[in-house]
């Protein structure tokens, strides 16, 4: 499974019209099924009057982890279509609510999947679609005496450092995308050793050295 995925960069709204009813959908990155219940929640409040909140997140590099909800339109005529938007644009970790208002004339069925497929689409089209890298997070402590070979091991290795600090111990935190942890840490704690790969199979611990995995 590929570490990269594609996402929204940050929250966009669409409108989409129709014999009467206003649609207006509001589009969200989000990562965990916990940030989405919020954003649903002042959506209510804030369109205390709209006749239907209908919505559809989908989650995860393997995009099992989706839902739809119609929240009382005909079944399938709403969630399904947002959810279906998210899909035909590639996305995961979105959230789209679709708000309504009721403008006195029944659409049918093909008039609300339409309705809810533009005004999804709408939104996503407005906003900036980004390419994002899962990765897990490292802080790496060691002992001046060996900085210049994790420095350089860090370096050989093509991964970002995101903090230093240099106190009596230097740190720094490095990303690593998820597939390469394993081997990124095997590679690191063997040429800070000082050993070639197939002398460091059983190496475990390096003098000096400390690597704690972060959120």
């Amino acid at each position: 499974m590929s570490d990269e995925y594609l996402t929204i960069k940050e929250a966009s709204v669409g409108e989409f019209r129709d014999r009467g009813s206003k649609f207006i959908a509001y589009a969200f990155p989000i990562s965990s099924e916990q940030d989405w219940p919020p954003h649903l929640e002042a959506l209510r409040k804030e369109h205390p009057k709209a006749t239907h909140h209908c919505f559809a997140f989908r989650l995860g590099l393997d995009k099992n982890n989706y839902r739809a909800n119609d929240d009382g339109e005909p079944s399938g005529t709403a969630g399904r279509p947002i959810l279906g938007q998210i899909d035909s644009f590639g996305l995961t970790n979105v959230f789209i609510v679709v708000v309504r208002y009721f403008g006195g004339t029944l659409l049918g069925t093909s008039g609300l999947i339409n309705a809810y497929r533009l005004c999804a689409a709408d939104a996503l089209e407005k906003a900036e679609i980004i390419e994002k890298t899962v990765e897990d997070f490292y802080r790496i402590t060691f002992d001046y005496a060996i900085m210049s070979d994790v420095m350089n091991a860090i370096k050989k290795l093509g991964l970002p450092m995101l903090e230093q600090d240099f106190g009596d111990l230097g740190k720094v935190t490095i990303a690593i995308p998820k597939s390469e942890v394993a081997d990124a840490l095997f590679k690191l704690k063997a040429w800070v050793a000082g050993m070639r790969l197939e002398e460091a199979l059983n190496l475990e611990k390096v003098p000096g050295l400390d690597i704690e995995q972060i959120k």
